[in-house]
């Protein structure tokens, strides 16, 4: 059995690699009539670091879900090609090279995560030192000399040449934080108090954990001037309260919160209450005009997107260099364009697919830690996703958050191909068998031979 789902693992994986390598043509088509000269090195070069990363998941992780490697591939592969042909158009920023190492740097991160976590439940043993380790993350950026502000926010720190931002890997260590609280105190906050019309409230004295997450979320919001990080820090962890409570009033008292807050601090502070304006009425003359914080990027990815129609114009034959950003925060507008609304559906749900098999792991797991720990980090992808790609529609207020696996730079990719580890190594504890089933599979391939 393993055998053939490893086989199957592998040409789903050599599936997604040539449409990718399809996509990468199409650029070149689209572009100047003829196929790019560098196709085969990019062909190649993302095809060794995947069959690598499949040979390193078929020796430690034999028994994982055998469509998140290819899934992820795909949707990486996509967001290489989208960069590339950003690229042509001289964009700055721009660089499938440089998004091509970050990748291989993923994979080793993947590879190595495998390897060295054999048993994911070793995790739940640090859950105060993950909630320490990502707290000290989140704040870091605000340490004077090593803080960086970039475009408005404050969520980089500077390291020799490089830039990283440590908020995308806080959310992995905060994540397992409160998969390891919630499994010790969820009796304790699933116990109610006061019934108020259906609805049966939780016990004031147990509003602690929620309001200290909400201020850490404010106060990310307000210092940082990242509203991204701060919806999916709290927003993850009233999902896992719900997840391990079943309780419906966690959710309300949390969508309650971060309304209140937010619309507080859009009153008290002018660049919380810039994202509204604009969120508001982005097509006001004035907002489109203003140099910082206005609606420009926006309209431009809101008109990218109304060009690319139903079916795009075609790969290579949009206008993704009046889209600023377009490579990073604004990649899914500029894939609409060229892509349409069908490509678009099709890229949402290549990550439906991804969420769902992290879901079925969580179902599937035997422990109360694994199942917190494989929805919280299923949730974060859902989440990202949902914030960014509403971000960019102007569905909610736009947000400093990249799409997953696509959108250009190393932290938020190297982050994400450590939380797909982290699914492959529960999915793997999940679907293995006990010891004698698999000692009794081995002597029935013996006889069979």
């Amino acid at each position: 059995m393993t055998a053939k789902r490893r086989g199957a693992q592998l040409a789903m994986l050599a599936f997604a690699i040539a449409v990718v390598m399809g996509a990468y043509a199409s650029v070149g088509l689209g572009l100047d009539g003829k196929i790019p000269a560098g196709m085969l090195t990019y062909g190649l070069g993302l095809g060794a670091l995947m069959v690598a990363a499949y040979l390193v998941l078929a020796r430690f992780a034999p028994w994982a879900d055998p469509l998140l490697l290819p899934l992820v591939t795909l949707i990486n592969g996509i967001g290489l090609v989208i960069i590339y042909r950003i690229e042509q158009t001289g964009q700055a920023g721009a660089s499938a090279t440089n998004q091509l190492f970050w990748t291989a740097l993923g994979v080793v991160m993947f590879s190595a995560t495998l390897i060295v976590l054999k048993d994911h439940r070793a995790l739940q043993r640090l859950t105060y030192t993950m909630g320490f380790v990502g707290l000290g993350l989140l704040v870091l950026p605000l340490v004077p000399f090593i803080g960086k502000e970039i475009n408005g926010a404050r969520i980089w720190i500077g390291v020799g040449g490089f830039t990283i931002q440590p908020a995308e890997f806080a959310k992995l260590a905060l994540v397992v934080f409160f998969a390891g609280y919630l499994v010790a105190k969820r009796d304790v906050l699933a116990l109610a108090g006061r019934r108020l019309l259906f609805i049966d409230l939780p016990r004031a004295r147990d509003l602690g954990p929620v309001l200290i997450t909400w201020g850490f979320s404010l106060a990310v919001l307000i210092l940082q001037k990242d509203l991204g990080s701060s919806l999916l820090l709290f927003g993850t962890f009233i999902v896992m309260l719900y997840i391990a409570t079943q309780r419906t009033s966690w959710v309300l008292i949390g969508v309650l919160l971060f309304l209140g807050g937010a619309i507080l601090a859009g009153q008290l502070f002018d660049h919380v209450a810039a994202r509204f304006e604009v969120y508001l009425n982005p097509e006001s003359q004035a907002l489109y005009d203003r140099e910082f914080g206005g609606s420009y990027q926006l309209m431009q990815g809101l008109f990218a997107l109304g060009s690319g129609g139903i079916l795009g114009t075609g790969l290579g034959e949009g206008h993704p260099k009046l889209i600023p950003l377009s490579f990073s925060d604004f990649i899914f507008t500029a894939a609409g364009e060229e892509l349409g609304l069908t490509g678009l559906m099709a890229l949402l749900m290549v990550y439906a697919l991804i969420v769902e098999r992290g879901l079925r792991t969580a179902i599937a797991a035997r422990d109360p830690f694994s199942k917190l720990l494989a929805g919280g980090l299923s949730f974060i992808l859902a989440w990202q996703v949902f914030i960014i790609v509403g971000g960019v529609t102007n569905l909610i207020p736009l947000t400093g958050l990249v799409t997953p696996f696509m959108s250009a730079g190393g932290s938020a990719l190297l982050a994400n191909w450590i939380l797909i580890a982290l699914l492959v190594r529960m999915s793997d504890a999940a679907r293995r068998p006990p010891p004698q089933a698999i000692q009794d599979e081995g002597m029935t391939q013996v006889f069979q031979r």
